[in-house]
């Protein structure tokens, strides 16, 4: 997606996109119908680190990576072991996707003890994630460069038994 849709120049194996964020201590989430690949996200701790990097918010306020604005955070980015970074996330469109991997992401994290997840999202990210029952914090300004607008924002994880997945992704659609 990111490299024969978006024209990233990224690496790539086999089919499989990477770069430095990809390591054996990064996770991903797909959602897949019927066999199909339809979404999916890329989960890293932001006291990770691989290399020189660390995740790519914060990789990118510290000035490593070109193309990246350096002022997406208000402050420091955060380095936490209870707090995430989504990085990646895209769906294939079709409605209900994306509120369902959320879903599934929160209680992933929610799992490994995490308390927030950063996001770095579009502008309509940050509204529909808004609309989800998360507690959700910009961080940072909206930003642009040649790939679009957008802007850093903190979602907090929510015990998955207060959310309903079903009746989210009916509230999402209806919006």
């Amino acid at each position: 997606m990111f490299v024969d849709r978006l024209g990233w120049k990224l690496g790539e194996y086999e089919q499989m996109e990477f770069e430095q964020y990809d390591s054996f201590d990064t996770r991903y989430a797909i959602a897949h119908v019927d066999g199909n690949v339809v979404g999916g996200g890329r989960l890293r701790r932001t006291d990770q680190r691989n290399g020189v990097y660390s995740y790519m918010i914060r990789d990118a306020v510290l000035g490593l990576l070109p193309g990246l604005p350096d002022n997406l955070l208000y402050d420091d980015a955060p380095v936490d072991t209870q707090l995430w970074e989504l990085t990646r996330f895209a769906t294939n469109g079709q409605p209900g996707v994306a509120v369902a991997l959320l879903y599934e992401i929160n209680a992933y994290l929610n799992s490994r003890g995490a308390t927030g997840c950063l996001c770095l999202g579009t502008p309509a990210f940050l509204r529909m994630a808004s609309k989800f029952s998360w507690d959700v914090d910009q961080m940072g300004p909206v930003c642009s460069n040649e790939d679009g607008r957008f802007v850093v924002f903190r979602c907090s994880v929510t015990d998955p038994s207060e959310l309903v997945p079903g009746s989210v992704a009916r509230q999402a659609a209806a919006r």
